[in-house]
């Protein structure tokens, strides 16, 4: 039986300056030596929709991992942020204005701003790859919602994760969606995203430029408070269907009390775009120890 011993979790708001709103993660230091279902059971201990554990990495400044309830997922937005703050708070950051951090899909490179009132992070995605186009009569359902509340044709994105980016007519509209978790499980094997993330053009603040929502499936918590690697996703359709400017400010999480948003930029042209620059701030809830 391995011993149990207490390792530093910093546990941080993701794409916020303000605590209790936001993404959650956790942020698990020295974690190599933490099985990876210890790592899963820890959060679905926090039901958080993720969790991070930092370990050693012979390829970048720092490596981590990041585990979803029910699975590691290989790259993700909200806990690179947090990460990238809990790196801060603990004085390995000092000084720098980047640094490159190996996740289970790769390297990547994340900048710090410090010029302003906190600092932001800002990672830097793949190149967005497009997938299928999918039928609005099957996605409108999906999401509790008639063809007629979506606008264009949804398509499957992914700059590391596939999420089916779909533009709803207004924020009624986004509103009223409420993922069908039933038809969705039955869904996977079929289609080629993960959940589908919806969108509209308009902010839910005067200073936002979209605003999104993301449900998941159980065991994964209902509702993602905000989702980095969907709003690449979203950020290169967007920007390839002439509907946002190359530089924009997306928003989600306002409809669950935890409002998040992102300073986002599409690299390349529309036609070919070659990466998505997605950063914010975080603010730091608590840091303590965890007995694993």
């Amino acid at each position: 039986m391995r011993p149990v011993r207490a390792r530093r979790v910093i546990w941080a708001d993701a794409f916020t300056d303000r605590v209790l709103t936001g993404n959650p993660c956790a942020v698990v230091f020295d974690g190599d030596d933490v099985p990876v279902e210890t790592r899963l059971s820890f959060t679905r201990e926090t039901k958080l929709s993720e969790s991070a554990f930092l370990v050693a990495s012979d390829k970048a400044d720092f490596g981590a991992r990041y585990y979803l309830a029910s699975r590691e997922i290989l790259m993700a937005g909200h806990p690179t942020v947090a990460t990238a703050a809990a790196l801060d708070r603990a004085g390995l950051l000092e000084g720098r204005r980047s640094f490159t951090l190996e996740l289970g899909a790769g390297v990547f490179t994340v900048d710090i701003d410090r010029s302003g009132a906190g600092p932001v992070y800002t990672m830097t995605q793949g190149a967005p790859e497009f997938g299928d186009r999918h039928d609005p009569g099957l996605i409108g359902p999906l999401m509790g919602l008639p063809p007629d509340r979506i606008i264009g044709t949804p398509r499957t994105v992914s700059t590391g994760n596939r999420f089916c980016i779909t533009r709803l007519r207004d924020h009624a509209a986004l509103a009223d969606a409420k993922l069908n978790t039933a038809s969705m499980a039955l869904l996977r094997d079929r289609v080629d995203f993960m959940e589908p993330y919806v969108f509209v053009v308009g902010g839910f603040t005067d200073t936002g430029d979209t605003a999104a929502r993301l449900m998941m499936v159980p065991p994964e918590p209902v509702e993602d408070p905000f989702t980095g690697s969907a709003t690449g996703s979203m950020a290169a359709y967007a920007f390839a269907e002439g509907l946002v400017l190359r530089r924009f400010v997306a928003e989600q999480g306002h409809l669950m009390g935890r409002p998040g948003r992102a300073q986002v930029e599409v690299l390349g042209d529309p036609d070919r775009p070659t990466g998505v620059r997605v950063g914010g701030s975080a603010a730091v809830l608590m840091d303590g120890d965890v007995f694993l």
